[in-house]
């Protein structure tokens, strides 16, 4: 396994909390953050999920046709309450550099409405994310479609999806889970192999990097290469984040040794201080 060299993790800049429509009752802000001074981080961003089930007239998805997808129901992201549960535990843990975040599920297809919640407070981490894709006239978990479609055809579409996300939205500044669908990979498909869909994650990768935008090592992911995360640097990326995507507290920081680790060995090194992203 891979290991950080250095004594310093980085940053975790993707976490849930309570504030997240799907974490459970076990879910806290405050617990999150003393477990990130218990591991030593010096940052965490709590970037709650901001999913829409219905559009505004500004949101690109209303002249497709598709409905959102409302399994979930996820509820309002209530801006003022989390705010103030991020002061009160700035206030109970000054060593940590606590940010405020969201993570935006297809901003490219609810432009509108997201923008008019993150224009309602301060965020400093902004996530993009694909969850999400059209089938049968309706947007669909990726997960769930991986029980009805073949894998790499999904796996395919996913990526295609995700550029689409990129070129179509600067509401964000880090891709989180470039492969998300790689999370539930069906058995049956055989193993998942990163040079099988290698022009794919290039595809996406150089449209981020002409961005200027940042990619993130997530953590709850299956972790990515060596070899990916050079694919990156070849294609012009210069900056990593690293995300537990945790939404339970024991998971804040998880596998950042082994990640940092992996970072290294690809060419990226901790940014100007602490806090920032890595550089490479």
């Amino acid at each position: 396994l891979f290991r950080s060299a250095g004594h310093h993790l980085p940053a975790d800049n993707h976490v849930h909390s309570q504030w997240s429509h799907d974490t459970g009752p076990r879910a806290s802000m405050a617990a999150a953050c003393a477990r990130a001074v218990a591991l030593g981080l010096p940052a965490v961003a709590f970037t709650e999920h901001l999913d829409f089930t219905d559009w505004g007239p500004d949101d690109p998805i209303a002249g497709t046709g598709i409905t959102p997808n409302d399994q979930w129901g996820p509820r309002p992201f209530d801006v003022r309450g989390y705010l103030s549960c991020l002061d009160e535990c700035r206030g109970r843990f000054p060593s940590l550099r606590i940010l405020s975040g969201a993570e935006a599920g297809e901003p490219h297809l609810f432009a509108g409405s997201a923008a008019a919640v993150l224009s309602s407070g301060r965020f400093d981490r902004i996530l993009g994310s694909v969850h999400t894709l059209p089938s049968r006239g309706r947007l669909v978990y990726a997960r769930a479609l991986l029980r009805r479609e073949p894998a790499d055809a999904l796996m395919r579409r996913y990526f295609a999806e995700v550029v689409a996300m990129i070129e179509g939205s600067d509401l964000f500044e880090v891709l989180a889970h470039l492969d998300y669908p790689r999370r539930y990979w069906p058995e049956a498909a055989g193993r998942y192999q990163e040079q099988d869909f290698e022009e794919e994650y290039r595809a996406v990768l150089r449209a981020l990097a002409s961005s200027g935008r940042v990619l993130e090592l997530n953590t709850a992911s299956p972790l990515v290469s060596v070899s990916l995360l050079r694919w990156w640097r070849e294609e012009g990326g210069r900056a990593l984040s690293f995300g537990s995507d945790a939404h339970l507290p024991g998971y804040v920081g998880e596998r950042f040794a082994e990640a940092a680790g992996l970072a290294e060995a690809a060419g990226f090194r901790p940014g100007r201080d602490p806090f920032d992203f890595w550089r490479g």
